[in-house]
């Protein structure tokens, strides 16, 4: 592989990599200890969180959190491209970090928690009818976590 192949393959790498923090320098607000806790729970979570989750967990960082505080940081870094929107079907929309390619998620039934599901199987497109065009795709598996599994 050239240098410049390999060279961009790294760059593309790092920015898929960049934290919420760095993406979210854009989105407006002011700097505050809830919004500062709010970014590093999002930036350190391997899962989608719901507005609830957030504000559970970053409760126990800063006292004085409230929902409305999670709502506005959250629809900011909506607007900044920080964040991406997770919507389940009948389920609260969860959030996590943009930029982290086409996945797809898994919901467990007893915990009610969506973790990321790596990559996307191609064949889902060709389920569609003969020339049907997909545009999108969505797909949710649903079952037992590995936490909630007998």
């Amino acid at each position: 592989m050239s240098s410049s192949v390999a060279g961009k393959a790294s760059a593309r790498a790092t920015q898929e990599k960049t934290s919420v923090k760095k993406r979210s320098a854009f989105a407006g607000g002011r700097k505050t200890k809830q919004r500062d806790a709010l970014i590093e729970l999002l930036d350190a979570s391997e899962r989608p969180l719901s507005i609830d989750e957030m504000l559970e967990a970053a409760s126990k960082k800063v006292d004085g959190l409230g929902v409305a505080t999670v709502y506005r940081t959250v629809g900011a870094l909506l607007d900044a491209g920080s964040i991406d929107a997770v919507e389940i079907p009948g389920e609260p929309t969860r959030y996590e970090r943009a930029n982290k390619g086409h996945h797809h998620h898994f919901r467990c039934e007893k915990c009610e928690r969506v973790f990321d599901i790596a990559g996307c199987l191609e064949s889902v497109r060709k389920l569609a009818p003969p020339k049907f065009r997909v545009k999108d795709h969505a797909v949710t598996l649903y079952g037992l976590c590995a936490a909630c599994a007998p």
